[in-house]
């Protein structure tokens, strides 16, 4: 099996076929026999999917060719979302070399200022992002750069305290959630109604991913090669 040490993830794609990067028996458990019944599986256009990565060592690789095809739709605005600071750190870092994402770490000890600043430019890309006529002529270069947030679950917009939902197109599952409550929180907190959620998994994270559907009700399907057709 070719692995994304050795293809890009838009070529590997393309040339096998397949909307993952790694196939288990595993992955097969998933597919044939963990979806929940059409009688209990929970009514939304948002839309879920895996990415498997053979190996950690590849996880990166595989988040930067993913977002290099991501991130070439103007205003797009995605999140993603990690369960440490050390890996919101890797990430930003990696990222920071695509040139036409504009990428925003939120760290939970931002001044409250400085915070706002940030969710509100995200929000104002949503908002250009769902408008008709989102590029204009005569829009900046910097503003027609799609857009990304990168946080941790400490970091996201409290919902109960007032702050509103940033309602990504895009949510990134860099590091999967191990409960279902944070799941569906990065979910309320992140997702437009009509998002993509792409839940990177490696190894036995298989598991988790089970669980987390089945006690959902979701339906967490391999993620397509057009997958950035979708809207």
């Amino acid at each position: 099996m070719e692995c994304l040490k050795d293809k890009g993830l838009n070529q590997y794609l393309a040339t096998r076929r397949i909307g993952r990067v790694f196939f288990s028996p595993e992955m097969e458990s998933i597919e044939a026999s963990s979806h929940p019944s059409p009688a209990t599986v929970a009514v939304s256009p948002q839309r879920h999917f895996y990415l498997a990565v053979d190996r950690i060592q590849f996880k990166m690789e595989t988040l930067v060719d993913l977002l290099e095809m991501a991130g070439r739709r103007p205003w797009l605005p995605m999140v993603v979302c990690c369960s440490t600071r050390d890996e919101l750190d890797a990430v930003c870092s990696a990222i920071s070399n695509i040139s036409y994402i504009s990428v925003t770490p939120l760290y939970s000890d931002l001044a409250e200022a400085e915070r706002a600043l940030i969710l509100d430019k995200f929000r104002h890309a949503t908002t250009k992002w769902n408008q008709s006529s989102a590029i204009q002529s005569g829009d900046e270069k910097e503003e027609q750069k799609s857009h990304m947030i990168v946080a941790t679950d400490s970091c996201l917009p409290l919902i109960s305290s007032g702050e509103s939902p940033i309602s990504s197109n895009v949510l990134i599952n860099y590091e999967l959630p191990t409960k279902k409550e944070t799941y569906m929180r990065r979910m309320t907190t992140c997702l437009a109604a009509d998002g993509i959620v792409i839940n990177m998994v490696v190894g036995g994270e298989v598991v988790t991913l089970k669980t987390i559907e089945e006690s959902s009700n979701l339906v967490i399907a391999e993620m397509p090669i057009n997958i950035f057709e979708m809207f």
